[in-house]
């Protein structure tokens, strides 16, 4: 089993920034790609941006040049920098962590970390 939990969530005015992190715990060798998804009022819950285990990237088209997504192995940490946020960012972000042991595949998530980007 894998528990995450995210934090750094806040209310910050467009053009600022913010530090999403994400805590895991348990089975955290089992713990293979993970990422961040947001969901906007409205909308459904969409890929940010995902970060293997070796540290390979990507991003979704939205936040390209502008979120850095990050992993400490040893500290068992998610980070997600965002830079000059926008309104459009304004979400629920949360921390998902994909795990194998042997042959089984599970998929966990964080509680969500909630993003207000005024105007």
């Amino acid at each position: 089993q894998v528990q995450l939990v995210e934090s750094g969530g806040g209310l910050v005015q467009a053009g600022g920034s913010l530090r999403l992190s994400c805590a895991a715990s348990g089975s955290i060798s089992s713990i293979n790609d993970m990422g961040w998804y947001r969901q906007a009022p409205g909308k459904q819950r969409e890929l940010v941006a995902v970060i293997t285990r070796d540290g390979s990237t990507n991003f979704a088209d939205s936040v390209k040049g502008r979120f850095t997504i990050s992993r400490d192995n040893a500290k068992n940490t998610l980070y997600l920098q965002m830079n000059s946020l926008k309104p459009e960012d304004t979400a629920v972000y949360y921390c998902n962590a994909q795990s194998r042991v042997l042959l089984t595949k599970k998929s966990y998530w964080g509680q969500g970390t909630e993003v207000t980007v005024s105007s």
